[in-house]
């Protein structure tokens, strides 16, 4: 489930909308504070934050899970941590071969910083 919708092509290209207005534009409804939560929440676990921060950092805005496994968990866990990634809307995945590589989806880093940017 993503958290960002991406602008009719009639506007700028790339251009993305937060799931929820910047913080302090005003309070969010129920909905909107489950969405921001569910995101939040997979990133508030540290092993989850370094596989995060491994794939938008990763030469070529992805990463196979061979190369970001090691975070000092088995490799079960790692792949439950890259599930609840993928279930938060952080990530994208796509399986080449015996290998799955991830992705994050630079409108997601965008609606993130316009979530907390103050105005």
């Amino acid at each position: 489930m993503s958290n960002v919708k991406v602008r009719p092509e009639s506007e700028a290209p790339g251009s993305v909308v937060p799931c929820c207005p910047p913080l302090s534009e005003r309070p969010f409804t129920a909905e909107e504070a489950e969405r921001t939560a569910r995101m939040f929440k997979a990133l508030g676990d540290p092993v989850r934050l370094r596989l995060f921060s491994a794939v938008a950092s990763h030469e070529g805005g992805e990463a196979c899970v061979c190369d970001i496994s090691d975070v000092g968990v088995s490799q079960p866990t790692v792949s439950h941590h890259l599930k609840k990634l993928k279930e938060a809307g952080l990530l994208t995945s796509e399986r080449r071969g015996t290998w799955v590589y991830y992705r994050v989806e630079p409108s997601v880093l965008a609606a993130m910083g316009q979530l907390l940017t103050v105005r």
